[in-house]
């Protein structure tokens, strides 16, 4: 599925399973020490596919570390991405030269509960997905939101080095599969230059929503820019 949502300077791995191969180097096994057994396979077979994944781009397998928020650590000149949810895992990796950042988020398909859309949804965000469910009533768009979000979040992070709450992005997601997003939020003076807009694909499949979050290294007049590609639609 995974795929199915990225420009071709893209390479991305999934699992819907935890592979008997996978396995950690040592620096990945001291960051586990505590941990619960679901915990260590999530943890052992997202790394797995993006190992998977930077061999697609030619690159080695290496250590890839917990960082600040549990960020994972790329190697030099790499961006990247990892998300697991019940059943799934997936990662998302770029050279830097091509794609400044980039974030994904896997959600199971399923309703938010109560009363959580009006924590995560701005006024306008949740006025649209009224209209979107009712053109497509087969897509919880509420949990679809919460994932575009998270994706946005996951993108951001790396470039400015800063929190992005839910209400400091206005994300609009679009019928045809892609999606837009502003920060609303003022990245760290040091990231001035920092990307507010973001562009992105969304998919529905296998019980799962998915979403991606990209700016490609230079937009127009050279600075950094949001991406666009043909859109997937949903798979229902």
């Amino acid at each position: 599925m995974i795929d199915e949502m990225f420009p071709g300077a893209v390479a991305a791995v999934e699992s819907f399973g935890d592979p008997a191969d996978a396995r950690l180097f040592p620096g990945e096994r001291a960051a586990l020490v505590g941990a619960g057994e679901a915990r260590r396979r999530e943890f052992t077979t997202v790394r797995h596919c993006a190992r998977r994944a930077l061999g697609v781009l030619g690159l080695p397998p290496v250590p890839l570390l917990p960082g600040v928020r549990g960020a994972p650590r790329w190697p030099d000149g790499v961006v990247g991405s990892m998300t697991h949810c019940a059943g799934y895992r997936a990662a998302a990796v770029a050279r830097r030269s091509q794609v400044l950042t980039l974030g994904i988020d896997a959600e199971p398909h399923e309703p938010l509960p109560d009363g959580v859309l009006r924590h995560i949804g701005l006024p306008e965000e949740r006025a649209r997905l009224a209209g979107l469910a009712r053109r497509e009533p087969g897509v919880h768009w509420d949990r679809l939101l919460f994932c575009a979000k998270e994706a946005v979040y996951k993108a951001w992070f790396p470039v400015t080095g800063s929190w992005l709450g839910f209400d400091g992005a206005l994300v609009s997601l679009l019928p045809d599969g892609t999606l837009r997003a502003r920060v609303l939020a003022a990245p760290p003076p040091e990231r001035a230059g920092a990307p507010r807009e973001f562009a992105g694909r969304w998919l529905v499949g296998s019980g799962l929503v998915l979403a991606c979050a990209v700016t490609l290294e230079t937009g127009p007049g050279g600075g950094p820019g949001a991406t666009s590609w043909a859109a997937t639609g949903t798979r229902l």
